[in-house]
């Protein structure tokens, strides 16, 4: 009887236990990539390559931490034999690393490597899908304080969220489509058919996730669209508001300024001059010019 496959999980390996459970005959290249760790600015790109004797994998992962409003990725690569599934997990620095427990625990016993290769990827579609959620919490968290936040806390959250749905689509994309590549069954194994028409139906449901998820990150920018023009028109409501204001102030005192300057001519003959109220009637004529303007611009509902 044929030995059962064997799901095999690592974390953070040395390079002993790499050459202990990988294939003799691995590239270096592809040794290299398992081996060594990544950080953000240094991520591979995902992809699923097959070999002669195995297939490689190199997964990505966003995380969302809702807490610190912030985005980090988890790195997980696997090589695939006919025999066993090797996960690699790596730390991001300071973070978690990927756990496939969920994944793991799912596999029944009489599931093959390319079965256990489809409940690793369809575990990160779930997260995916998952992070999408989050992040549309995100975005109607914002909206919801759009109203009374700082402006300056406003903008740098847009910013943050545009930044971060521009990472993610640049990992979720090349992960979508190197799952397409077992649906289009182009990845094999030389003399081991590793992904069976039943199991490429399984991969099937696990890209119709990667591509909810991949249309869920549109959506998810058109939102922070939404909400940056919201932001934009309410700023600009607001300039507006102080603009209307600072011209009925400016217009309030137009009128005084210009009967203090017509008194303040420098002539003789001037009636009010010898006149004992004209004092008084200055000052009566700069009241009542001023309240009849106050009384206009609130009847216009200028003010």
């Amino acid at each position: 009887m044929a030995e059962a496959p064997a799901w095999i999980d690592l974390v953070d390996p040395s390079d002993e236990e790499l050459r202990k459970h990988l294939p003799d005959d691995l590239h270096p290249t592809a040794l290299a990539l398992l081996r060594a760790p990544h950080v953000h600015d240094d991520e591979p790109r995902p992809r699923i390559d097959s070999h002669d004797t195995y297939i490689v994998g190199v997964l990505l992962l966003a995380v969302a931490k809702r807490d610190e409003d912030r985005v980090y990725y988890q790195e997980v690569d696997f090589v695939l034999t006919p025999e066993q599934l090797v996960s690699i997990s790596k730390t991001p620095p300071g973070e978690t690393p990927f756990d496939p427990k969920p994944a793991i625990e799912a596999c029944h016993p009489t599931d093959t490597v390319g079965m256990f290769a489809y409940r690793l990827i369809d575990e990160i579609a779930e997260r995916y899908l998952d992070l999408i959620d989050d992040l549309n919490d995100e975005i109607d968290e914002l909206e919801d304080h759009v109203e009374d936040w700082r402006p300056g806390a406003i903008r740098d959250r847009i910013s943050s969220l545009r930044h971060d749905l521009l990472g993610i689509r640049r990992t979720l994309t090349p992960t979508r489509d190197a799952v397409h590549k077992i649906v289009d069954d182009r990845l094999e194994i030389v003399g081991v058919e590793i992904f069976p028409r039943e199991v490429e139906l399984h991969f099937a449901d696990a890209y119709d996730k990667l591509l909810r998820a991949s249309e869920g990150l549109e959506t998810s920018r058109d939102l922070v669209a939404g909400v940056r023009d919201y932001f934009q028109a309410k700023i600009a409501n607001e300039q507006n508001e102080v603009m209307k204001r600072l011209t009925v102030i400016a217009s309030v005192l137009l009128v005084p300024t210009f009967i203090v300057g017509l008194y303040g001519q420098n002539f003789h003959d001037i009636p009010e001059l010898k006149w004992a109220f004209g004092y008084a009637w200055s000052w009566g004529l700069i009241v009542g010019t001023t309240i009849l303007q106050l009384v206009f611009f609130r009847w216009k509902r200028w003010l």
